[in-house]
C-alpha cells in the first residue's frame, strides 16, 4: 500500500488556495546590501544573545556580534562589513511592536569576509565537532520555530533517532521560498542532509515535499539519486502538512504522543533550509547571515523570492521587490495562517523570516465575528483532534484550566479552525491569548515559588547563623569557665605547694636560739 493510499482518507486540515504562483516560478533575486542593518539579538527560541562587540567597532562579514546566552540560544554574526553605530532597542517583528535589543551596523560597501574555517571532508569530523561548528555558525530552524539546530542534532544523537525527516512541505499559502530553494540548491540541501545524518547517527532521511511542487520533487530526486539513505517522498498538499507532527505521521505512520517530542518515536524533523545552512556552516565555515524569503500578496508590485541579509528592514525588502501598489490592509511576516501581523514595515528581517506578505482587504478577509453555531467544522479540521469550539467556550468563561483539560497545550496554532469557521470567530487568537495568560501565570507562580524558596533559605541561613553564634558563645563561655577553673586549680596547687614547703622547713625553738647564742659567746 503506497503513501497516498494509506492516508487518502485523512480528514484533518484544510486546503486553502495556495497563491504561490507566479512568485514561485520567478528566479530568486539577490537583494543589495542596505546602508544600515538592524540585527536583532532575539531571533531564535530561548534567551537573547549577549553583545560581543562595542559601539564604534569595525567588523567584517561573518564576524561574531553576539554570543549565545545559555544552551537554548544562538550566536549572531555580521551580515556584512562595516561599523557598529548603535546597540539599543528597536521595534520587534511582532504585532506588539515592543522593543528588542539589536545591533545597528552601518555597511561600508566592501562586504569583506572575516577569516573562515572551511572543511573539505565533513564526514571525517566527529558528530560533536559538527554540532560545535553548527552552534558557532548560529544555525537555527529555518522553518519558523528557530530552535538552535546544534542542540537538536546533539539531542537526536543522545536519543538514538533512526529517521531524519526533512520538511519541504511548505504548506502555508503564498510562501514558496523552500520550493525555490529546493529547485535551485538541491545539491547543497542533500549535502546538508548527509552531514546531519552523520551528526545524529540516523540511518535514513525522508524528505517530505507536497505534491504541488513537482519541480522541487524532481530536482531533489536528481540530487539524492546517488545516496540511497536519502529518499524524497511526495505527500498530499494539505494544510498543515508542514507541521512536524503531521509530517511525521504521514511519512512514518507513527503518531507523536501529546506532550512528547518526535525523538520519542525515533525521528527528528528539520527544515530543508536548515540543511542548506548546515552544509554552508560545515563546508564553507559560513555563519547564518542571510535567508531566502518570499515577498507576495496582491499589494506587491513584483512578487518573488529574495535572498535578503538578516537585519534588513521590511520596507527595504519591499522596496527592492518593486514597492507596493497601495497601502496593505494587513502586513504579515511569515504565512497568512501562522504568520505575525506587523504594526509597520520598519522592523528587521530575522533568521526565521520565511515571507513578507502585503495583503489587500479581500485577501485579509477581515470581518466581525458572529456567535458560534456549533457546526463542528473546527473539530473536523483540527489536525491534532482537539475540540476548538469547547476550548473557546471555556476561555471565554475564563476557565483556562478547563481549556487545558481539553488539550489547549497540544494546539499547534495552525489556524485551521479559524479558517473554516463560518462565524469568523478568531479561535487562534483565543488560544494564543489563553496560552499567554497561562504562561504569565506560570511565570508568576515560578516567581512566587522562587521568592518562597529564597525566604525559606534566608530563614534557614539566619537560624544557622543564630545557632552558630549560640554555639560560639557557648564555646567561649565553656572556654572561659575552663580557663577560670584551670587558673583556680593552678592557684590552689600553688597555695598547697607553698604550705607544704613551709611545713617541711626546719623549726628554731626559743631554747635552741638561747643555746646557740651561748655557744657563740
Amino acid at each position: 500500500m503506497g503513501l497516498m493510499e494509506r492516508f487518502f482518507g485523512f480528514s484533518w486540515g484544510v486546503h486553502p488556495e495556495d497563491h504561490k504562483r507566479p512568485a514561485a516560478d520567478v528566479p530568486a533575486r539577490h537583494m543589495p546590501m542596505p546602508e544600515h542593518l538592524y540585527i536583532s539579538l532575539a531571533q531564535h527560541l530561548g534567551a537573547p544573545a549577549l553583545p560581543a562587540a562595542l559601539v564604534g567597532q569595525r567588523v567584517r562579514k561573518g564576524e561574531l556580534l553576539a554570543h549565545p546566552q545559555g544552551p537554548v540560544s544562538a550566536a549572531i554574526h555580521a551580515p556584512t562589513s562595516g561599523v557598529i553605530v548603535a546597540i539599543g532597542e528597536i521595534p520587534a517583528p511582532h504585532p506588539s511592536g515592543l522593543p528588542v535589543l539589536a545591533v545597528t551596523l552601518a555597511a561600508d560597501g566592501l562586504d569583506a569576509w572575516t577569516d573562515l574555517e572551511p572543511c573539505a571532508d565533513p564526514f571525517a569530523l566527529d558528530p560533536e565537532e559538527i554540532n560545535h561548528r553548527v552552534a558557532q555558525a548560529g544555525v537555527v530552524g529555518m522553518g519558523g520555530a528557530t530552535f538552535p539546530s546544534a542542540l537538536k542534532l546533539s539531542g537526536s544523537k543522545k536519543a538514538g533517532v533512526a529517521t531524519l525527516i526533512l520538511n519541504g512541505g511548505e504548506c502555508e499559502p503564498y510562501l514558496s521560498c523552500d520550493d525555490r530553494l529546493m529547485r535551485d540548491a538541491a545539491a547543497d540541501i542533500v549535502d546538508g542532509i548527509r552531514i546531519m545524518l552523520h551528526a545524529t547517527g540516523a540511518r535514513e532521511a525522508l524528505v517530505g515535499i507536497e505534491e504541488n511542487k513537482p519541480e522541487a520533487i524532481l530536482s531533489m530526486r536528481e540530487a539524492a539519486a546517488a545516496f540511497g539513505e536519502v529518499r524524497v517522498c511526495p505527500v498530499p498538499a494539505r494544510y498543515p502538512m508542514g507541521s512536524e507532527k503531521q509530517l511525521a505521521l504521514v511519512l512514518t505512520g507513527k503518531e507523536i504522543p501529546a506532550g512528547r517530542l518526535p525523538a520519542d518515536i525515533g525521528v527528528v524533523v528539520h527544515n530543508v533550509g536548515t540543511a542548506k545552512a548546515v552544509s554552508e556552516a560545515i563546508r564553507l565555515g559560513r555563519p547564518l547571515i542571510t535567508r531566502l524569503l518570499t515577498v507576495n500578496g496582491s499589494m506587491v508590485n513584483a512578487p518573488g523570492n529574495i535572498l535578503a541579509p538578516v537585519g534588513a528592514l521590511v520596507e527595504d525588502v519591499l522596496r527592492f521587490a518593486g514597492g507596493l501598489a497601495g497601502t496593505p490592509t494587513r502586513l504579515v511576516m511569515g504565512g497568512p495562517m501562522m504568520g505575525l501581523s506587523l504594526p509597520h514595515p520598519r522592523v528587521p528581517v530575522v533568521k526565521g523570516t520565511s515571507g513578507i506578505l502585503a495583503l489587500s482587504a479581500a485577501e485579509a478577509a477581515e470581518s466581525a465575528p458572529a456567535p458560534c453555531i456549533r457546526c463542528a467544522s473546527c473539530v473536523r479540521a483540527c489536525p491534532v483532534g482537539l475540540l476548538p469550539l469547547e476550548m473557546a467556550r471555556h476561555i471565554a468563561a475564563e476557565d483556562l484550566e478547563g481549556a487545558v483539560d481539553l488539550g489547549l497545550k497540544d494546539c499547534i496554532a495552525c489556524g485551521c479552525c479559524a479558517y473554516v469557521c463560518p462565524a469568523r470567530i478568531p479561535l487562534v487568537q483565543y488560544f494564543g491569548h489563553a496560552k499567554g495568560s497561562l504562561a504569565a501565570e506560570e511565570r508568576a507562580r515560578m516567581r512566587t515559588e522562587a521568592t518562597r524558596k529564597m525566604a525559606e533559605a534566608r530563614k534557614t541561613r539566619l537560624e544557622a547563623e543564630a545557632r552558630e553564634k549560640a554555639e560560639a558563645a557557648a564555646r567561649r563561655k565553656a572556654e572561659r569557665a575552663a580557663k577560670a577553673a584551670l587558673e583556680k586549680a593552678k592557684a590552689e596547687a600553688e597555695a598547697a605547694s607553698s604550705q607544704t614547703a613551709s611545713q617541711d622547713a626546719p623549726q628554731t625553738t626559743p631554747q635552741a636560739a638561747q643555746t646557740e647564742g651561748s655557744s657563740a659567746s
